[in-house]
């Protein structure tokens, strides 16, 4: 039987043309700045977003806070959502390697508060504050399922940030799902920001490696602290090329992921005990309520897991579905007669589960 892996869609395998772009990269050495396919790589995601220059990473995470410490000084505040990566999965890491404090604002659809944001800019004239000194956005947001953050959203944050001399980073790990899901261009959604993470290891195939795109005097900030934090690398371009090819070859086909996401949360929302909002399915993700089925995510997803189908538990009444590359139109007919065999199982069987947790 085969697997179908819906954890994430960082969990793709490079193609055969992905690993024959790696195989036959010209190397050199990172550190030293003469490693040609890396030196192609960040030219290429730079004129892709309409920014001055890039710096190859070995993580988003790394990506994002070697921006936050370009952009900010010890002691200052950080503004971001209240659900933002930077803030769930980072290991508070703004705060220990950086040294700012962050306020957060919470809502629904990833979007900030812009009355509250406006309410809360403190500046360097009143010692007992932080000064506020950056505002971050995540597009799409991973934790609010998935979702596009308007472009209308982010130029209003914008002006915000001009009136205020305040300045904007972007956690862009998705940002090409936004892209397919909206018909917007990256240059456009990156033209608000000073600097923009993209994730080459989500859903654009690669095996590793993030791009952080901003001008020249930023990036050599962020040079200074990507070595600081470890992640120095020699003959990248090994590695690189792979981040170049699915740049140069698997963003069109990100709106296939979209379209089979939303196939699959139809055929979910049509089962009983499911609760899946399909306003909220614009790209890749569908976030599924299991409270109606009497089972538990962690049940839900350990009996899918027996019939050949992983997803992730996203709490203790949602699981998570994830499209990518290599999940095409069978697998997701798979995992909708996978998914509705188990939850329109026998009620007696689902209750004693539930009992013995």
């Amino acid at each position: 039987m085969k697997t179908i892996d819906l954890r994430s869609d960082t969990v793709t395998r490079p193609s055969a043309e992905m690993r024959r772009a790696m195989l036959e990269a010209e190397v050199g050495d990172d550190v030293l700045g003469d490693d040609p396919t890396v030196i192609r790589l960040q030219e290429y995601a730079a004129g892709l977003l309409g920014k001055e220059a890039g710096l190859y990473f070995p993580s988003g995470t790394m990506c994002n806070q070697a921006a936050i410490r370009a952009l900010t000084r010890r002691g200052d505040e950080v503004f971001l959502h209240a659900q933002a990566h930077i803030m769930f999965y980072e290991q508070g890491a703004a705060a220990a390697l950086s040294q700012v404090q962050p306020r957060v604002f919470d809502s629904p659809n990833g979007t900030l508060d812009l009355e509250k944001m406006e309410e809360y800019v403190h500046t360097d004239a009143d010692v007992h504050w932080a000064p506020t000194r950056l505002v971050c956005l995540e597009n799409t947001h991973k934790h609010c399922g998935g979702l596009v953050v308007p472009v209308d959203h982010v130029r209003a944050v914008r002006e915000l940030c001009d009136r205020h001399d305040l300045r904007m980073h972007l956690d862009g790990a998705r940002l090409f799902n936004a892209v397919a899901a909206s018909g917007i261009s990256a240059a456009e959604y990156a033209a608000a920001f000073d600097t923009v993470s993209i994730c080459l290891s989500k859903g654009l195939g690669a095996p590793v490696g993030s791009v952080l795109v901003a001008d020249a005097a930023t990036i050599a900030l962020a040079q200074r602290a990507r070595k600081l934090y470890g992640g120095g690398m020699r003959q990248a371009g090994i590695i690189a090329a792979a981040g170049l090819y699915a740049l140069e070859h698997n963003l069109a086909r990100l709106a296939d992921d979209a379209r089979r996401a939303r196939v699959l949360a139809e055929r979910l929302a049509a089962l009983p005990g499911l609760e899946i909002d399909l306003a909220t399915v614009q790209t890749n993700m569908i976030f599924a309520g299991t409270r109606g089925s009497g089972m538990p995510a962690a049940d839900l997803m350990a009996r899918l897991g027996e019939a050949g189908v992983l997803c992730l538990d996203e709490g203790p009444w949602t699981v998570r579905f994830v499209t990518h590359l290599d999940v095409d139109d069978a697998d997701i007919e798979q995992t909708a007669v996978a998914v509705e065999g188990v939850v329109t199982a026998t009620p007696d069987h689902i209750e004693v589960k539930t009992a013995l947790k």
